[in-house]
């Protein structure tokens, strides 16, 4: 999974990326101190492998990851090649998903590029940046195909398709919220690759009296939280400047310290659970005494293709899953246990994989 953070300058963005993937991205009181993308990557936080790598004696525990591309703050005019121009929106043209960091704290001390906290006034100004760079994609694609539509229907197919996005993006929406009404309208979509198709988490950065309650006081956030509701987006709220804090600890400080503060979790789980939940994925675990690892796949993945995460050959020559909960294998206390009491299944090609089944795929090529 790819994530872009995206935001103003001066949101808390790249101490943000500084606090989730600890890959020193300079930040400083001031726009574009970001000059090129930060690329970090992050393990998502589970549970379950520690426990799994510990019942098998694993010799290594592999987490599943995520890659946050950090992009330099964007301003208003940015694709048309203000403050440091569109380059950087080609940077999230190949991102799963966008985390746009909106500011929800008032700091004299930390100035703001339009001279006011309004978290739904900047949410504004870098979606219509964002609509403005897909305009020019669509543009550019129309004039390349508007040139055989009339001889070639599949050509035609798509210029009418491309024109009934434009005509949705110049009225100010999103691309994600144009209504598809066949295959092959969802075929084009998913090769323009537009950056407004893309769902969007919101990272409303907050001070810390207001991290405890998960900002329910602030109504800077609130009003994040009621637009995202409206978008069919997620909202975490989250303290970019504690998380900085936090990344510098060892596990057992950082559960103290978020303990302190009345929280049960840090941003990053908070993230993971968003992103999972917006994108529809969820994991599957392998284990055995070489290695205990967590793979991330769409729900409502079947058998055969979750198999192919692991390696092509698996799908292609797929026979059956040996599959068994997690849980249930724990509280047996051996696969055998596990066996014994039925927990342990055989199923086919039709099997829809469940977050945490722990599987051994039998194949043969």
């Amino acid at each position: 999974m790819k994530l872009g953070i995206v935001g103003l300058p001066n949101v808390g963005k790249s101490t943000l990326f500084n606090s989730l993937t600890k890959a020193g991205a300079e930040s400083a009181n001031y726009p574009f101190c970001t000059i090129d993308p930060n690329v970090g990557v992050v393990t998502v936080p589970d549970e379950r492998l520690p426990l799994l790598g510990e019942f098998y004696h694993s010799k290594k525990v592999t987490p599943a990851v995520i890659e946050f591309v950090d992009i330099a703050g964007l301003v208003k005019g940015a694709s048309k090649g203000e403050g440091l121009g569109n380059q950087f929106l080609a940077n999230i043209r190949e991102v799963d998903a966008i985390v746009h960091v909106v500011r929800c704290f008032e700091d004299d001390n930390v100035i703001h590029v339009d001279g006011s906290i309004d978290p739904l006034r900047d949410i504004e100004t870098i979606n219509l940046e964002l609509i403005f760079a897909d305009l020019e994609v669509v543009d550019r694609r129309l004039s390349k195909v508007g040139k055989t539509a009339r001889m070639d229907k599949e050509a035609g197919k798509e210029a009418a398709f491309l024109q009934k996005v434009k005509d949705h993006l110049e009225n100010g929406n999103m691309a994600i919220t144009l209504e598809i009404e066949n295959e092959d309208e969802a075929g084009f979509m998913a090769m323009y690759n537009l950056l407004t198709a893309k769902p969007v988490i919101y990272a409303a950065n907050v001070s810390e009296e207001d991290l405890a309650d998960d900002g329910a006081g602030n109504p800077h956030v609130q009003a994040v939280k009621n637009f995202a509701a409206s978008h069919g987006s997620e909202v975490f709220v989250i303290c970019a400047q504690i998380e900085q804090e936090i990344a510098e600890l060892d596990d057992e400080e950082k559960k103290m310290f978020l303990e302190d503060l009345g929280l049960s979790e840090g941003g990053l789980s908070k993230l993971v659970r968003a992103s999972y939940r917006l994108l529809g994925l969820m994991s599957f675990l392998t284990a055995g005494e070489d290695e205990t690892r967590a793979w991330t796949i769409k729900i409502g993945t079947k058998a055969p293709q979750a198999a192919g995460k692991i390696h092509t050959d698996f799908e292609r020559g797929f026979i059956k899953a040996e599959v068994v909960n997690y849980r249930d294998l724990l509280d047996c206390g051996s696969y055998a246990g596990a066996r014994e009491k039925g927990l342990v299944r055989m199923e086919g090609k039709d099997y829809v994989v469940q977050d945490g089944d722990v599987i051994l795929f039998r194949f043969n090529v």
